[in-house]
Parts: structure tokens; sequence; C-alpha cells
């Protein structure tokens, strides 16, 4: 059996073995025959009046763990496209503003306006605010002579003190009882996740993982750098703007129901390289595996640590991430 191969099989085992976990641990612990009948019960296929376990478990839990895994995958492959498009190894949504806009939008709903429109007002709000980031980040791009990628970073830079700034006035200006969920969203949480939004997250990372497959030999191509890919008939600028597009079109849909969890993005295209190498159809795939394990496990861990209370997912993120950056500094050889 081949790296690839063995990868997606411990992969594959590793994140149904989190989900069950997932479902199984928390505030209060249920096991994992129960967790089985309550989803055999969810879905029809047991029969029986559903309990509060059950309700727990399906219409609370069961979501989630989903969600955790959708949304982890995808902001793996998020990071790993950004890379690439960039040339950058330390390239994720952060970089970009792409989550900072997200965050203006949903700031702007919690302390100004309040759900005017319902459940669906704080995702609305919060993906028009990451496609804005992005709109500006590409209008500012377009008006430079060329597209290079640290052209991008910067536009990208600036996009993101801008909306920081933003939020943060909407944060000190606004309605101060909101302050706590201010905090708690664009810290990351996954409190969100129920049935009738999971589609919109499943759309989120189908986008970024089918652009990635489908545009897998030009984003090889890129490797080699501009010019190479140039003269295998690659088309570079529209590709890097369409990637950032895709990128951007899947980091607001993540953020628009989970918040702010970093990391993710710039610690799995690193561990996917370092396991299936750079060529992006086996590397996307290792990365939506480990993306979504990581986050799993961080989910689970978050909901556990301070039980009953729950922390926010971005804090284990974050401090998963400090130590990885750590790691990686440590390990560069000098050149």
């Amino acid at each position: 059996m081949n790296r690839f191969a063995l990868c997606i099989l411990i992969g594959a085992i590793v994140q149904i073995a989190l989900l069950l976990l997932s479902v199984a641990y928390g505030s209060a612990d249920i096991s994992l025959p129960e967790v089985s009948r309550s989803i055999l019960r969810g879905f029809g296929l047991l029969d029986g009046e559903p309990s509060a376990m059950d309700r727990i478990v399906f219409d609370l839990r069961l979501p989630r763990a989903l969600f955790s895994l959708l949304i982890g995958a995808g902001l793996g492959v998020v990071g790993v496209v950004l890379q690439t498009a960039t040339r950058n190894d330390l390239a994720d949504p952060f970089l970009f503003g792409l989550s900072s806009g997200a965050a203006t939008g949903a700031v702007f709903v919690i302390t100004v306006t309040g759900d005017v429109l319902g459940f669906w007002t704080l995702p609305l709000a919060a993906f028009s605010g990451g496609m804005l980031a992005t709109a500006i980040v590409l209008g500012l791009v377009a008006r430079l002579r060329t597209s290079a990628p640290e052209k991008l970073i910067l536009a990208g830079l600036a996009v993101s003190f801008l909306f920081s700034a933003l939020t943060n006035f909407l944060v000190f200006s606004g309605d101060q009882r909101a302050a706590h969920s201010v905090i708690f969203w664009m810290l990351g949480g996954l409190g969100l996740a129920r049935w009738s939004t999971l589609p919109l997250v499943l759309l989120g990372a189908a986008a970024i993982v089918a652009f990635t497959i489908l545009s897998h030999r030009k984003l090889d191509a890129l490797l080699a750098g501009d010019a190479t890919a140039n003269s295998l008939g690659v088309p570079v600028s529209a590709l890097r703007r369409n990637a950032f597009i895709a990128a951007a079109f899947a980091t607001a849909i993540f953020v628009s129901v989970s918040g702010v969890i970093g990391f993710i993005g710039l610690m799995v295209p690193h561990i996917a390289r370092a396991l299936v190498g750079a060529l992006h159809l086996r590397l996307s795939v290792v990365a939506a595996i480990i993306g979504g394990a990581l986050l799993t496990a961080s989910d689970l861990l978050a909901r556990v640590l301070l039980a009953p209370q729950e922390l926010p997912v971005g804090v284990i993120t974050t401090s998963l991430g400090a130590v990885f950056v750590f790691a990686l500094l440590m390990t560069e050889r000098p050149r």
C-alpha cells in the first residue's frame, strides 16, 4: 500500500472515531450504544419515540460534528490554494482580509441591527462582509500593473487592517451588552450548527475542493514559478484571481456560521505536504482529511476542557497554531 492510500485509510479511521467521540462527549457524556440508537431513531431506522437524549444527539451534537468535519476540511484546502497562489507558506484566510470582512459583517449585526431577518441574519451579514473584503482586494490588485503574489498579499493585509479597525469601532460604539457574544463569535465556535445550515457548509467545502481538483494541473505548474507556468500555457493571472475568489467564497461561508477559526488553513497544508508531497490532487485530498480531523478534535477539546462551560474553538486552534509555528521555526534549516 502506497503512502497516499495509507494516509486516506488511517485518516478515515481517525475521523470516524473522532466523530463518534464528538457526539458522545460534552457537558453530559453519552455511551456509544445510546449514541448509535439515537442516530438510528433520528434517521427513522429504529422504532420508538425520540427522547430528550435523542434530540441532544441528533439535533445538536451530530450536526455540530459534521460541521467541524466539513469546515476543517474546507479550511485545510483553502490554505493549500492560498499558499500555492501566493507562493507564501504562511498564507491563510486571515492574511487577506477574508475573515476580517466576515467578522465585521457579523459584529455589525450583533451590536447594531440585531436579528432583523431571524436566524439567517448573522450568516448572511458575515458572508456579505467576507465577499465585500474580497471585492476590495481584487479591485486594488486590478488597478496595479502586475498581479504578482506579493501585491495580492499587501492588498489583503491593507483590507484586513481596515476591517479589523471597523470591527473594533463597532464593538466599542455598539451595544456593550453584546460584547460577550462578539468575543465568543470572533474567537470561533460551532454553536450555530443546525441541519438547516449544513447544506450551506457543504456548498463551501465542495466549492473549494472541486476548484482544487479541477485545477490541480495548473496549480502544480504554478509551483515551478510564473514564467514556467506561462510557458506551459497556464494563464497565471487568471488562475491566481480564480483561486482567490474560490478561497474567499468558501471562507466567507465558513466564517458566516462558525466565526473566525484561525490557523487551520496555515497548519494543515504543511502537514499534508510532508506526508504526500506538493502535487495538488493528492495534497488536497489529504489536507481535507487532516483539516476535518483537526477541527473535530479541537471542538471536542473545547467542549470538555471546562465542561459544562464551552471554550471558543478558536482558542484551541490558535494555541495549536502557535506551537506549530514555533516548531516550524525551530526545525527550519539555516541557508
